[in-house]
């Protein structure tokens, strides 16, 4: 008599949640909940801080209620958002547009936060390690170089490729 092993494959569905926290705190909340999560066995699978989402994380767990049940009765966590985000919109949030990468020698950009906001200038040298570019502002009397960090800019004019 032979007996035979059922397999059983079960696919488990991930699903993103967002965690409100005290906003500023988003660091020392996943801290807090990473140490609790390697202590406890429970569905959850990474906690995310989203840079740009002041106040929330991302987790990812196999229900509401495992993270409902997780983020219970921890300081500066002041619940769940009902409704789960689906992969795209995690994507979205976690893509990085390395501007750096998009950015030559002899680009007009111009800056959109920061001190310099308004400000156009001409890039001088970009550094894709650091994703930090080095300009000169245009329209001053002294042209001085910065070097800044490629997100607080945007390109408005590419450099001309024609050589003659």
């Amino acid at each position: 008599m032979r007996l035979r092993r059922a397999q059983i494959n079960i696919e488990v569905v991930l699903v993103y949640f967002v965690v409100k926290v005290t906003a500023g705190q988003e660091r020392v909340a996943a801290n807090m909940l990473q140490n609790k999560l390697a202590k406890a066995n429970v569905p959850i699978y990474s906690i995310m801080i989203v840079e740009g989402m002041r106040g929330y994380l991302i987790v990812e767990a196999e229900d509401e209620v495992a993270v409902r049940t997780f983020i219970t009765k921890e300081r500066n966590i002041r619940g769940v958002l009902p409704k789960p985000l689906n992969d795209d919109e995690v994507n979205k949030l976690v893509e990085t547009e390395n501007l750096s990468q998009m950015v030559e020698n002899g680009d007009t950009i111009e800056f959109v936060t920061g001190p310099f906001k308004g400000y156009k200038a001409k890039v001088i040298r970009v550094d894709e390690v650091k994703d930090d570019i080095t300009v000169e502002l245009m329209d001053v009397p002294v042209p001085i170089p910065i070097t800044t960090k490629g997100s607080t800019a945007k390109v408005v004019q590419k450099a001309s490729k024609n050589t003659a």
